[in-house]
């Protein structure tokens, strides 16, 4: 459990440091040069590899927005012909112009159907 470590000189807070010299690790104030030797000898590394897909996101009221443009696109689930589309908003390096299409009758989200099934974002 990490806990906060004053310094015993100026009462300012402590901060873990890495002592290359000794390979350990210290807690070190930034006002004063005051170090402690850090009890905890664990040090955590959380190393977090993310990836994305496109998705639909929150559709609730798509339909009713009158913000959105609408497309003659019919609709798979209930065969209307009226959907408001959207763009995917994912922050990718590689940025494809991936519209998301929600039925104005059923709410149902859905992707064009014309694209390859490879290509097509989740939209569960």
């Amino acid at each position: 459990m990490a806990s906060l470590h004053f310094c015993s000189e100026c009462n300012n807070l402590l901060y873990p440091k890495a002592d290359p010299g000794r390979r350990i690790m210290v807690y070190a104030c930034r006002i004063c040069s005051e170090e402690e030797l850090g009890e905890n000898k664990c040090v955590y590394r959380n190393d977090l590899l993310t990836v994305t897909k496109e998705q639909v996101g929150i559709t609730t009221d798509l339909g009713s927005d009158p913000t959105l443009a609408h497309s003659n696109i019919t609709c798979p689930h209930c065969g209307q012909d009226d959907a408001v589309f959207y763009q995917d908003q994912s922050k990718r390096k590689e940025t494809r112009m991936i519209l998301f299409f929600v039925c104005t009758k059923c709410n149902h989200s859905f992707t064009d159907p014309s694209l390859p099934q490879d290509n097509r974002p989740d939209t569960s």
